[in-house]
């Protein structure tokens, strides 16, 4: 496919999602309006993320189902006693953007491909990606930027920077105290233990079979 077409491509795409947040699940609810005080930024309402694209339209919320808020506002709740926030950079991902950034990114590694099994957690309103803020609202060094697919974004940090390390134990023991788990691969991506319950990963044979020993993809 010729590159000049993507721009209109995802033009394309951003105006056919516009609708999506409510439709797709209207018990999705807004992260801000749970808790005001986690910060939210989401990469792909702007250029700033792997495709170099808007691929969110203007406006879009962080938006996740009502149980998964209330485990990100525990977790806001916990950080709070050691003077960090939590900010959000992914929330829901309707299935259209997930399809624009599969065709983009081609990392079957790291990014779901929407055909395959149940796609990604994020369009079920069960994943975040998430980092960490300062009381100053200032982002906190961690090992590797968003949406960086490189060995060094994985779970488990190996340098040797005491603040990376301890940034990202704060942000994964929050996580894990109010029902997130993490994705190996993807430092900043949380799954609700609870996902099970929300997504139908019953109805595709192989992921059924593999059980608990899955690990669903962004």
């Amino acid at each position: 496919m010729s590159r000049r077409l993507i721009p209109v491509l995802v033009s394309a795409a951003v105006l056919s999602i516009l609708p999506a947040p409510r439709a797709a699940n209207p018990d999705l609810v807004d992260i801000a309006k749970v808790d005001p005080t986690i910060v939210i930024d989401l990469r792909y309402a702007t250029e700033h993320n792997i495709t170099g694209h808007q691929l969110y339209p203007t406006g879009m919320r962080a938006l996740v189902l009502p149980s998964v808020a209330q485990q990100l506002a525990g977790a806001q709740a916990w950080l709070r006693q050691f003077r960090y926030r939590l900010k959000i950079w992914d929330a829901y991902r309707p299935k259209a953007v997930q399809e624009l950034l599969w065709k983009y990114a081609q990392k079957e590694d790291y990014v779901a491909d929407p055909e395959k099994g149940f796609g990604s957690m994020h369009s079920y309103g069960v994943s975040v990606d998430a980092t960490l803020v300062d009381d100053w609202s200032q982002d906190v060094t961690m090992p590797t930027k968003f949406d960086e697919f490189t060995p060094q974004a994985m779970m488990y940090y190996s340098g040797r920077d005491p603040f990376v390390k301890q940034h990202l134990t704060l942000l994964q023991i929050a996580m894990a105290h109010n029902n997130f788990y993490g994705l190996h691969i993807e430092w900043w991506h949380f799954t609700s233990a609870d996902w099970k319950k929300y997504v139908p990963y019953w109805e595709d044979k192989q992921m059924s079979q593999a059980g608990d020993e899955t690990t669903p993809k962004s």
